[in-house]
């Protein structure tokens, strides 16, 4: 939701980030890959308790995340930048669940259930895209819904913010999630018939 509403008003500075890092020499396939590193280095941070470090990191993945896609759309987007974005966004996203399930045994099962919603979710989106014709401005066909890359991103900062209130995180987490895919799934319905 934040990403398909609030991208105009916030687009101007990954621009700035994107030239920027253009004239370092970087590829968008290699921005890809260092916001993949720094996000997956997340779940370290989560499991030994350093979670200023953690939130730290999986914010700059994230704002990587979105530089690298500015980047690939001024460069000519390629089959396997799209593939390797879409795979180090599970990566990021399951490293931060993950370490929160070590850290703290206590909340397994929920994580176990949001993972879940989130192998549902990329199942949905990816199968949508598979099916659908692409009109926009991205590599494939992107679905906006309720939960997009930045909520979950916020969901998973109050998580590592209120270690005491995970489990009731987590399900408002879950529920919105799989509202996400009934969401995407209605949609779809409606266009594809």
């Amino acid at each position: 939701m934040l990403d398909t509403r609030a991208r105009k008003v916030v687009q101007p500075l990954f621009d700035q980030a994107a030239t920027g890092l253009k004239k370092l020499g970087l590829s968008a396939n290699q921005v890809t890959i260092i916001s993949g590193i720094i996000g997956a280095a997340t779940g370290f941070f989560v499991y030994n308790d350093m979670m200023g470090i953690a939130i730290l990191l999986l914010w700059i993945s994230g704002m990587l995340d979105v530089v690298d896609g500015t980047m690939a759309r001024r460069e000519k987007t390629t089959p396997i930048g799209t593939i390797l974005d879409l795979v180090l966004d599970r990566v990021v996203e399951l490293s931060v669940l993950i370490g929160l399930a070590l850290r703290f045994p206590e909340t397994q099962i929920v994580m176990l259930f949001l993972i879940a919603s989130f192998v549902i979710g990329m199942t949905m989106f990816l199968a949508i895209g598979a099916v659908s014709e692409n009109y926009g401005f991205k590599s494939f066909q992107y679905q906006p819904g309720l939960i997009e890359r930045t909520e979950g991103f916020l969901f998973l900062t109050a998580m590592l913010l209120f270690p005491g209130a995970i489990i009731w995180i987590a399900l408002v987490f879950l529920i919105a999630e799989l509202y996400t895919v009934g969401e995407r799934f209605y949609q779809a319905s409606k266009v594809l018939r």
